[in-house]
């Protein structure tokens, strides 16, 4: 930790908690949850008491009305135990906060406390089938019926779908482009929403992802947050803190694996002794540590600078996004080299976190987008 982000005792103390939970609660139990494909509800839950269904929410609706850098120390501490459930919590803090953040005082009032406690679990659809990158071209369309919308279109590679509750939901009510973009909450028991096939992924094995189905799926006008025409504005700010969240993901898992190679290499032998008295293995857990502390810094940077709204925020968090999610899987791949061959199983839980890790790169804006928003602010600049 460098003086420039020497934390303050109630940060430490909230990273205490995580870090507490995620070994109790979480560490013991995610290997087993990766095999079955299981959906810890429960465990999920129980991250409510704690504050952490509404970790950037405002306190009058039950939120913790944290900081982004004080989000991403959480994140980070429950990624050491798995990346997969601590990126599924900060899924639900990313809708969480646009409903406080965009929602009215009803809508605040109406939809927050269930989901700040954790009663309620909530995702986010923005991707399609044919718009991924490319979001401003979405096509899933609600047209206005009296008091309600009718939706029809389908969302893509949605975490959470079928076992979230609510679903803040982006759709075209207007003209093509970005300016045509509105932002609806969908309830789970909207008539007319159905869910596709829970995919078959690479990782992130203990949540589901599936496609969220409309068909002539009616939601009331007073699900919409902010005015038509405003969504794309609300996904876009909402993707900044996503980054980060997803950032701290990738390090938490990253610093998790580290820590099991240097283990492992204290206790391997090879040749009459551990192997990580070899000077070819201690220099790649040197480079190892120096990468993630250098990710740390500017992941930590990025949120200070979320957290201050400064001016090019939303580049640093493109910055801090692409950098931390990179070397986060570059490290864990480096850790299951240290294993050798039993880094390739799934009981010692290193092929798991570079498995979990690999999405990173892609979701929340793929890491190459991540370099176009970088550059455009450099040659705009």
């Amino acid at each position: 930790m460098t003086a420039q982000f020497e934390l303050t005792d109630d940060q430490r103390a909230v990273r205490a908690m995580a870090e507490a939970f995620a070994q109790d609660r979480v560490a013991p139990h995610a290997l087993d949850w990766d095999r079955r494909r299981h959906f810890p509800a429960d465990v999920i839950r129980a991250t409510g008491p704690l504050g952490f269904g509404g970790l950037y929410v405002a306190d009058d609706v039950g939120g913790s009305a944290l900081g982004r850098l004080d989000a991403v120390l959480v994140f980070e501490a429950l990624s050491k135990a798995c990346p997969a459930f601590a990126s599924f919590i900060s899924i639900h803090n990313m809708a969480s906060w646009m409903i406080d953040r965009f929602g009215d005082d009803e809508q605040r009032r109406r939809l927050l406390p269930p989901l700040t406690s954790m009663e309620l679990l909530a995702s986010y659809c923005l991707t399609e089938p044919g718009s991924g990158s490319d979001a401003a071209a979405l096509k899933t369309r609600a047209v206005r019926a009296g008091d309600v919308y009718v939706l029809n279109g389908t969302k893509q590679f949605i975490s959470g779908a079928g076992d979230s509750d609510l679903y803040v939901t982006m759709v075209r009510t207007g003209e093509d482009g970005p300016k045509g973009i509105s932002t609806l909450v969908v309830p789970k028991d909207a008539p007319g929403l159905s869910f596709g096939a829970i995919e078959n992924k690479m990782g992130w094995h203990m949540q589901s992802t599936r496609q969220v189905i409309f068909e002539d799926c009616r939601v009331p006008v007073r699900n919409r947050l902010a005015g038509e025409g405003a969504g794309f504005g609300i996904a876009m700010a909402g993707l900044d803190g996503g980054r980060l969240n997803i950032a701290a993901c990738s390090l938490g898992g990253a610093q998790s694996a580290l820590d099991k190679a240097l283990a492992y290499a204290g206790e391997r032998k090879a040749f009459g002794r551990t192997i990580d008295q070899f000077q070819a293995l201690q220099f790649r857990l040197a480079d190892m540590e120096t990468e993630l502390q250098a990710a740390r810094i500017f992941l930590y940077g990025a949120a200070a600078k979320l957290d201050a709204r400064a001016s090019d925020a939303s580049t640093w968090s493109a910055m801090a996004k692409r950098f931390v999610t990179d070397t986060g899987f570059r490290v864990a791949n480096e850790a299951l080299q240290v294993f050798g061959g039993y880094g390739y199983l799934h009981d010692y839980g290193i092929e798991k976190l570079v498995r979990d890790l690999r999405v990173h790169q892609i979701l929340e804006g793929t890491n190459e987008i991540m370099r176009v928003i970088v550059a455009r602010h450099l040659i705009g600049r």
